[in-house]
């Protein structure tokens, strides 16, 4: 498989594609006004308890109070080195959050999830702080691999070094957590040993930043998007790196080079004259991904659409009639849609509850390769996604983890129009509310004549298709009316001026 990372700089936005045979499936945007803020640590400050909720609201500087709840709040570490998937914190009962914090204490956090919508950050107190292969936990004391790491010889392998190699290492006479990634696959003992001192190193920096931060102070910034993203995602499979700004390709070229000095080759600046994004389609396939509507090969299509509680994925046969019977069509459409689903998952980086409607299957082999052939599908995605069995009405429920805000919500805003909506009132629909704003002014006030500047589709259905119904209301009020368009206004957006 072919797969390219694309490195777009502009002076006030950073994007990063994900190209897989040619094809895009990632994409990800920094802009210099709203950069995220997740992995960053912060000393905080506990503004609300909310014992009801389980959970304080903690001020760290950003716009709104950001909240903590009380399972992500560190509790004492568990005392043996054993397998911790994610870092666990060692057992199951929650205290009361009025046991954990009280208001006006301080606390160093970290951000594990940018504001979204009208919700302020999620934030935990299980500090992580991640390398190339590892991931620091400076309050668990555990070790623990990565689950995708499946070959158990090779788990044990892994966990034999790093033991070997934390063995020795203490700060101020406690242990650091470990967890190893997936990116450690195949790495020897040289590589984390490595990245065990460069993490090493940078906790001792932030301990010190906290001693002596205010609060609301960042003590710990991650890296920047084109360095993030190469930590998390160059391996031996990613062909080539293209960066096309010169800073930005030797700054990521000093990183990969102290990082990941055996795949320097790879990275290379992109000088064309045609923008990188539009060389590889990058461009039109974004502007696609910004549509409801996702047309299959077959003739289907998918309607994905984007809520505040869930994203639901509709899956229709379109065009598509097969070559043989109904249940055949609606297999191969669902198996095309399956594929086409989880690259829209990881392209538009929808995350959260998804619900997927495929049409509707009688037999139970082809509902499990549908499965199979969506959990494939899934199988490259970097964020963790949960895929549950196929319900009777066809529905398979799968929630995919969010950090940040998809891809819409941070190029798009809700249409002024309709105010996010998705649909306009019919121009008759607002003439008729014009004709009972009319009726309610003369009723309240006193004026010889009346103005109504509406929309030009608005006035026009009123001069042509309504002229008796303003010549009665006219006789109705005893007073004249004159209508006014007003090329500004939008169809839903009247005025009723008294004269």
């Amino acid at each position: 498989m072919s797969e390219e990372i694309l490195i777009n700089v502009t002076p006030r936005e950073t994007r990063v594609g994900v190209v897989e045979n040619g094809m895009l499936q990632e994409v990800h945007v920094e802009r210099a006004s709203r950069r995220g803020y997740v992995g960053n640590i912060y000393k905080g400050r506990v503004q609300r308890v909310m014992p009801g909720m389980q959970a304080a609201f903690v001020e760290i500087g950003l716009e709104r109070a950001a909240f903590l709840h009380a399972s992500d709040i560190v509790r004492p570490a568990i005392s043996s080195v054993e397998e911790e998937e994610s870092g666990g914190n060692g057992n199951g009962h929650v205290p009361s959050i009025s046991e954990l914090v009280h208001e006006g204490q301080e606390i160093v956090v970290q951000v594990v999830k940018d504001p979204i919508s009208t919700k302020g950050a999620r934030l935990s107190a299980h500090l992580s702080i991640p390398s190339r292969y590892l991931v620091l936990l400076p309050h668990a004391r555990t070790l623990g691999i990565s689950a995708r790491i499946e070959d158990e010889v090779e788990r044990q392998r892994l966990r034999e070094v790093l033991g070997t190699l934390i063995g020795a290492d203490a700060v101020e006479g406690n242990r650091l957590g470990y967890i190893v990634r997936t990116n450690a696959e195949g790495q020897g003992a040289e590589s984390l040993a490595f990245d065990v001192t460069y993490l090493g190193k940078v906790w001792r920096v932030v301990q010190e930043n906290i001693a002596k931060a205010r609060v609301g102070e960042r003590v710990y910034e991650e890296l920047s998007l084109p360095l993030r993203s190469l930590r998390d995602m160059l391996n031996e499979d990613i062909e080539k790196v293209r960066v096309d700004s010169r800073e930005t390709f030797e700054r990521v070229a000093r990183f990969v080079h102290k990082f990941m000095p055996q795949l320097d080759d790879r990275v290379e600046h992109y000088d064309g004259e045609r923008p990188i994004f539009d060389l590889y389609g990058v461009e039109d396939e974004m502007q696609r991904a910004l549509k409801k509507d996702v047309p299959l090969k077959s003739g289907g299509y998918l309607i994905v659409d984007q809520t505040e509680a869930m994203t639901t994925i509709d899956v229709n046969t379109g065009a598509y009639l097969g070559t043989r019977n109904l249940e055949e069509t609606v297999y191969r459409t669902n198996l095309e849609a399956a594929q086409a689903a989880a690259r829209q998952l990881r392209l538009r980086n929808l995350g959260g509850i998804i619900i997927i409607d495929f049409i509707d299957m009688t037999d139970e082999e082809h509902k499990r390769q549908v499965l199979r052939m969506l959990g494939k599908g899934l199988a490259r995605d970097h964020a963790k996604t949960t895929v549950y069995p196929m319900s009777a009405l066809g529905l398979v429920e799968m929630t995919r983890k969010r950090t940040t805000e998809s891809l819409a919500r941070q190029l798009c805003e809700p249409c002024p129009a309709c105010n996010g909506r998705g649909m306009l009132k019919t121009a008759e629909t607002v003439t008729y509310e014009i004709f009972r704003e009319i009726t309610r002014a003369v009723r309240q006030f006193n004026a010889e004549k009346l103005l109504v500047m509406a929309s030009p589709s608005v006035v026009s259905r009123i001069l042509e298709e309504e002229s008796a119904a303003v010549a009665e209301l006219e006789e109705f009020i005893s007073k004249s009316i004159r209508f006014q368009a007003e090329e500004h206004y939008s169809q839903e957006q009247f005025d009723v001026v008294l004269l």
